[in-house]
Order: structure tokens, then sequence, then C-alpha cells
């Protein structure tokens, strides 16, 4: 069983820059029918809200213990107020939310009932920032520069990271030897050319490549393509119940899940992308950040909603005792 010695989380700096989002869970009952149509009647008990997107990755780099940052975009709306009082509980080291009218705060409502969702409902808008709202963003990111050791571009194509941005901020830190992470939902990730680390999923990096992965060769070859299209130093690929993968230097490594229940997989993919950032900010080789990375999610599907792990779990994690699932 690894365990991973951190001494010094705290001084590790990390920024995360992308789609930040709120995570709304309506919690309730349910023992009718509605006489009005053929569905289920919840009693509503409680309203909680999370953050999501960009600010679950943020939530994951506290949870390390890190001093994580945050710059993003959200509407000029009652929600917002949630997002500022979500992060002002964890104590980022910086806070940038640039407000745009033209724009709603991203919202993902779940109806859960016993643990389980019945319905998600979500409030968003998909079109990019302009330049002025971007320029913002990297003005931002340009006068904390210094205090960044791996910055995180947090893609879920809800408008933060334009073209022109994320162009501007792969090459600033390239100049100053920052570590990139990306982690895109979207299928083109030509824009992202010369970052460092390119994180898709299975079906991403599939959509992603052109090319169905149904075994290792399939996987060595999409990510060949994606370091191809983006020039990137390496590809990590999580592919659920069958592990995680990196492509670097034109060698596939795979190490095997280690889940010990999958309960809720919501999130898991911000845990990844934040213990990568973390382990590789604290000098981890790749396959050692991917095994953290790994471990990370083990813990986070075994949990219900957007979930965190923290060092003293990850290092209890018992692998001899985990099973595939």
């Amino acid at each position: 069983m690894p365990t991973f010695n951190f001494p010094y989380p705290k001084e590790v700096r990390i920024a995360v820059m992308g789609d930040i989002m709120i995570d709304h869970y309506i919690n309730g009952s349910c023992d009718r029918i509605s006489p009005e149509a053929p569905v289920q009647i919840v009693d509503v008990k409680s309203d909680t809200y999370t953050l999501g997107g960009a600010g679950n990755v943020l939530e994951n780099l506290h949870a390390f213990g890190c001093t994580g940052s945050i710059i993003s975009i959200t509407g000029d709306d009652d929600y917002r107020t949630v997002v500022e009082a979500e992060l002002d509980a964890i104590t980022p080291g910086f806070i940038y939310l640039a407000k745009d009218a033209n724009r709603r705060t991203t919202v993902k409502s779940r109806v859960v009932v016993n643990k389980h969702q019945l319905i998600r409902l979500d409030k968003e808008d998909k079109f990019y920032c302009d330049d002025v709202v971007g320029n913002q963003l990297f003005e931002i990111l340009k006068s904390n520069i210094n205090n960044i050791d791996v910055l995180i571009l947090s893609d879920y194509c809800k408008g933060v990271l334009s073209d022109k941005l994320v162009g501007d901020a792969i090459s600033l830190c390239n100049e100053r030897n920052i570590i990139t992470l990306v982690d895109s939902k979207n299928k083109d990730l030509s824009k992202y050319r010369g970052a460092t680390v390119v994180k898709p999923n299975r079906k991403e990096a599939a959509l992603a490549s052109g090319i169905p992965i149904v075994d290792n060769e399939s996987l060595e070859a999409a990510c060949k393509k994606i370091a191809e299209v983006t020039n990137c130093e390496t590809v990590v690929v999580t592919l659920s119940e069958d592990g995680i993968a990196a492509y670097s230097n034109n060698v596939l490594i795979k190490k095997p899940t280690k889940a010990i229940d999958v309960y809720d997989v919501t999130g898991a993919g911000d845990t990844v992308v934040a213990a990568l950032a973390f382990a590789l900010a604290n000098k981890l080789p790749i396959a050692e950040a991917c095994d953290f990375a790994n471990s990370a999610a083990a813990i986070v599907v075994a949990k219900f909603g957007s979930a965190v792990a923290t060092l003293q779990e990850i290092n209890n994690l018992n692998w001899d005792d985990t099973v595939k699932k």
C-alpha cells in the first residue's frame, strides 16, 4: 500500500481558471404519485449548495491542504452570492470572479430521494466571454503569476475559456516554466496547444482523437493523436473501472482501478485533475502522480455528491482490500 508524504502542502500554489458552477441538491422523501400526472411527488426537506466545476477542483485542492486560487465568471444574480459564500469558506489564495450581466451563474439542481437522483435541472449559458472580460481574467492571472506553481484549465464549455484567453494563459505559463493542466469537455483540443498535461476521460479522448478506444492499442493511438494535436508533454486518460493511463515520451503506462465501491461518480474527474496538479506541484513523476489521483478517486466515488478526499483518507486506503467494480 503506497503512502504519499507531502510535508508542506500549504506551500504548493495552484490556480484554477475555468467554469465555476453551483451544485444544488434538493433533498426530500417520496411515498406517492401525483394525481395530475404519472410522476413522483417529492416532499422537500432541505436545499444544499456546493461548488461545482472549477469550484469543485478548488474544493479538492483545499482538502489536500493546498493553497488554491480561482479565476472565473459568474452572472450578476443571486447565485453569485452563493458562490462567493462558498469560496470564502475555503479561504483561497486569491479569488477573481468577473461579473457578466449577460449570463446566468451556472446552477445544476438535483432532486434527491434516499440518496438517489430523480432528475437534474440545469440553468446555464454557453457562450464565450468577450475579449473585454477575457482580458480582465488574463490580467489577474498575469498579476499573480509569481505565486502560481500549476495552472489548471477547467473547461466545462460554459464560456470562460475562450480561445484567446487560453492561448494567452498557456503562453504566459510556458514563459515562466509553470505547469498547465487541461481538463476539457471540448471535442477540439487544438486551442490547448502547448499545455503540459491534457486529461480527458475515455469518452472525451475517443471524441477528441476520432479513435474508438477498445483496447490498449487503440488507447495508445488516441493518446498519441491528442499529444500531436496539443503538443503536450503528457496525456492522462481516466478509464473508469479500468483505472487510469498516462502517455508520455511515446510510452503508455496503465494503473488499474482502486475503487473500494462505486456509489456516485459526480465530480470524480475534478478530484483526479486536482490530485494530478497537487502531485506534480510536489515534483512527483507522472506514474506516482497517477497513483495518487487513482487513490483520491477511489475515495470520492464511494461518497455521495461532489465529494473530496483528504490526504489522511488517501493514505489510510488499503489497496489490498479494494475490488474492481
